[in-house]
């Protein structure tokens, strides 16, 4: 308990800087739509995000080991800021994209030191207890992020203005914290092909989870304003999702420790596949439809990432697990760049319903390849323990790692 309190300066940072990086992307969205951009150029300021996002998660360790721990958190808090401010003093998307740029680097870049920092003052004994509360932290924040959609008010600068207080307000627990800054841990080697040669399933399944999650939070604002929603239900509408990813996390994690974690993809994703559908057909049975179907899909498709991390863990030996979730990572950062412009794209071509019709086959391509590799080689007897695995930093493997202990499954 003592651990945890002296972890209250982290978690309240986590907290204020998933409020102002969680809600930038709804807002933007709405506010693009409000000022006349384009479908497309909207999708585009989602993919821009998640360029800076994987740009911070590469730079954020060499930075640290430059200037430490809390002169790193300061920049990228100060870049996030800065961009976030920026946004109505110059209304153009190709502005707006770069400005998104910053934040995404802001919340890969925080979010790298925040996690170091945890790795480095947690132990083995308490690693467990620390992670569970930081998981219940970061997506308590994430909930609390889309609420706040409700009440900022498109293209004004003072709603931007707000997210960016909460932004510099992140600044303010981790730096007045009397806690000595750790050490700089070694930033982990980059080796995308890991994670394919560990599992090609697993490496295919977190692009499909990156194309569910980027594309619904980024572009998913367009989609209910086009099917009739208001920006407080918009607001419920996103809300929806990721407390049905929540609420999906331990029933999904004793399957995939019960049963073949291929076969647990492979329903998850055509349970995907049903609730993309029920998401289409349900804007026309009011708002409550919505909602409910909102809260189904993510349901289905939030634990996607976590079960297809486990499962190429059951397939990597102990000194390769840091590298093998840096390795995951750069895979559904790639898609998440991809998704939201693809997205939108489609969106402005054949409506909102492209969106889940453009997810729905991205899993159905995955229930295929997921038949094909049960077919190739047989489920290990030794597996690794299912966490719920955030998306935050190529460093997460350091905080999740030694949670993985080797059980047989019988």
């Amino acid at each position: 308990m003592r651990l945890l309190i002296s972890f209250a300066a982290l978690f309240l940072s986590v907290i204020l800087l998933q409020l102002s990086s969680g809600g930038v992307g709804p807002l933007d969205a709405l506010s693009g739509l409000q000022l006349g951009f384009s479908k497309q150029e909207i999708g585009l300021l989602g993919s821009a995000h998640f360029l800076g996002f994987f740009i911070g998660c590469w730079w954020a360790p060499r930075l640290m080991g430059s200037v430490g721990h809390s002169r790193a958190f300061a920049a990228f808090t100060a870049a996030g800021a800065i961009g976030l401010m920026s946004h109505m003093l110059v209304v153009d998307a190709y502005a707006w994209a770069v400005m998104r740029v910053a934040s995404g680097m802001c919340v890969a870049g925080c979010y790298t030191v925040i996690e170091a920092w945890l790795q480095a003052k947690v132990t083995n004994q308490t690693r467990g207890r620390t992670m569970g509360v930081y998981r219940v932290v970061d997506m308590t924040g994430s909930l609390a992020a889309q609420m706040i959609i409700g009440i900022l008010e498109p293209a004004s600068y003072v709603s931007y203005n707000f997210l960016a207080i909460l932004c510099c307000a992140a600044l303010l627990p981790l730096t007045l914290t009397t806690v000595k800054q750790p050490d700089t841990p070694p930033s982990p080697r980059l080796r995308p092909r890991l994670a394919h040669e560990r599992s090609p399933l697993a490496a295919a399944a977190v692009i499909v989870a990156a194309l569910s999650s980027a594309s619904f939070r980024m572009v998913g604002p367009v989609y209910g304003q086009q099917v009739g929603l208001t920006t407080e239900q918009i607001a419920y509408f996103l809300s929806a999702f990721v407390l049905g990813g929540a609420l999906a996390q331990y029933p999904i994690g004793w399957l995939a420790d019960k049963y073949d974690r291929r076969r647990v993809l492979i329903w998850l994703s055509v349970a995907a596949i049903i609730s993309s559908t029920i998401t289409v057909y349900a804007a026309g049975y009011g708002t409550l439809g919505i909602m409910l179907s909102a809260g189904l899909f993510g349901l289905t498709t939030f634990p996607i990432y976590s079960v297809a991390a486990a499962h190429a863990h059951d397939f990597a030996s102990d000194d390769e697990r840091v590298e093998l979730s840096a390795a995951l990572m750069f895979y559904f950062a790639l898609g998440a760049i991809a998704a939201p412009y693809i997205a939108s794209l489609l969106i402005e071509i054949y409506g909102p319903r492209a969106l889940f019709l453009l997810i729905a086959a991205g899993h159905l391509v995955l229930v295929v390849f997921g038949i094909t590799r049960m077919r190739a080689r047989p489920t290990p007897v030794d597996r690794t323990r299912y966490t719920y695995a955030p998306r935050t930093s190529f460093l997460i493997g350091r905080l999740t790692g030694k949670i993985r202990t080797p059980k047989d499954d019988g």
